[in-house]
């Protein structure tokens, strides 16, 4: 299933960077768009924005995580889902940090069959415990607990973000029609990937082979 882990190892640093960079950009335009729209806060929303770089921040998590490669790609894809489903919490400099730390360790618990507990990764994220935890809790109910991710939608995350690091280029400005972005629907090619039109698409060939 996981494209990525049958790579080398060199790919995940290109990986992390890209990630980074593609959630940076993705925060800006939302710290833009929140002086003119009004944002809700939620749990994830810090005070001040930290101090540690999205760079850095995803360094340390894949330093100490421990978790495997595919689990950096399923966190972006419970990102993407859940600004799907929370439209009015779009990722900015002041959330990306709590969620992307949740969303790897939840990526971890469902992908891997051992993993850190809540304590260790609240360390890793500079967090104390019960705030992971509530963190946790708060962002599987934003998924509305939609974890699993099928072949087909794990295969067309990483084929976009496999040509983006291949071609070492930075996220195309079309990436701002993303779900990420605020105020935009879902149903971006490679980004916003329809598991539902993904089936029914199956269901039809198949009843093609049959005939």
């Amino acid at each position: 299933m996981a494209e990525l882990e049958i790579q080398n190892q060199n790919l995940m640093p290109k990986l992390i960077d890209y990630l980074a960079s593609l959630l940076q950009r993705v925060a800006e335009a939302n710290d833009i768009k929140g002086r003119f729209q009004p944002q809700k806060i939620s749990v994830f929303h810090g005070l001040t924005k930290p101090n540690i770089s999205i760079q850095s921040y995803l360094e340390r998590i894949f330093k100490y995580a421990n978790c495997s490669p595919c689990c950096f790609v399923v966190s972006y894809v419970y990102l993407d889902r859940f600004t799907q489903c929370q439209p009015s919490l779009p990722i900015n400099s002041f959330n990306i940090h709590r969620l992307l730390i949740t969303s790897v360790m939840i990526a971890a618990k469902f992908m891997d069959d051992m993993y850190y507990n809540n304590a260790y990764y609240a360390k890793v994220g500079g967090i104390s415990t019960t705030e992971m935890n509530f963190l946790e809790v708060d962002f599987l109910f934003g998924l509305r607990f939609h974890l699993n991710v099928t072949p087909t939608t794990f295969q067309t995350y990483c084929a976009y973000l496999q040509k983006e690091m291949l071609l070492i280029q930075p996220p195309p400005m079309n990436l701002q029609d993303s779900s990420l972005f605020m105020g935009r629907s879902p149903k971006l090619q490679y980004i916003c990937y329809n598991e539902d039109e993904s089936s029914s698409l199956q269901k039809q060939q198949q009843q093609q082979l049959v005939v």
